[in-house]
């Protein structure tokens, strides 16, 4: 019985622990990633001067309209993250865009995953990209900021700091890969760091002329 005991109580730490730990929500495959996905598998094939790959704010952009006379494929998927991005490499790399924009990472802050968590699998991409498309320039762009007097959600609230986080390690991450970074607060932040209220109507997308204005950022960024 005394060995028992001793045994159960050198348990508790470790069990204890293993309760402190946040719950990783890795899941990506809803109705409607797996429906983009259809669309995107049979899209393949098909030559891209450019490709822009992330969640929401990357599919609704109509970047073949403000790109007119380019070969433009659009990898955005509403509500995707890291995760999800990770998964579906191998589609991208099979097109082999010349030039490549990755935005991609608020719907991991949405859902609480740890900084270190979300830089794994931003590092995973990377690795990824760079091996599979040696010719392609990637450009890595800034997460968003947000503007919490317009969310409608509490959860999405107070990610100012989260946000910066990330973006300091998507920072190192480009520098390791040297690869192109941009930081999107430039055009997008005012001066208190939350996205532009004239930008924005939920607090997190984009309007529809925040995509002309992008794009004009980008030409004088010399990436497009």
């Amino acid at each position: 019985m005394k060995r028992l005991l001793l045994y159960t109580a050198c348990l508790l730490p470790a069990a204890a622990f293993a309760q402190d730990q946040p719950k990783i929500d890795s899941s990506y495959a809803n109705w409607y990633y797996e429906g983009r996905m259809e669309l995107y598998d049979q899209l393949n094939d098909q030559p891209a001067d450019i490709l822009f790959l992330g969640n929401s704010i990357t599919e609704r952009g109509e970047w073949h309209e403000l790109l007119p006379g380019r070969k433009v494929a659009n990898r955005g998927i509403g509500g995707d993250n890291t995760f999800g991005v990770l998964a579906r490499l191998d589609g991208i790399i099979q097109q082999r865009p010349k030039k490549l924009f990755l935005l991609i990472g608020i719907n991991d802050i949405g859902r609480g995953l740890p900084t270190e968590v979300i830089l794994n699998n931003y590092r995973q991409i990377l690795v990824k990209l760079t091996a599979g498309l040696p010719k392609t320039r990637i450009i890595v762009e800034s997460v968003l900021p947000m503007n919490d007097s317009k969310l409608a959600y509490d959860y999405l609230k107070n990610k100012a700091g989260k946000v910066k986080a990330l973006n300091e390690g998507i920072v190192k991450l480009a520098a390791e890969f040297r690869l192109m970074y941009l930081n999107l607060h430039e055009l997008f932040a005012d001066a208190d760091g939350a996205l532009k209220a004239d930008y924005t109507k939920d607090g997190i997308h984009l309007l529809p002329a925040a995509y002309v204005d992008w794009v004009a950022w980008l030409k004088t960024k010399k990436q497009l």
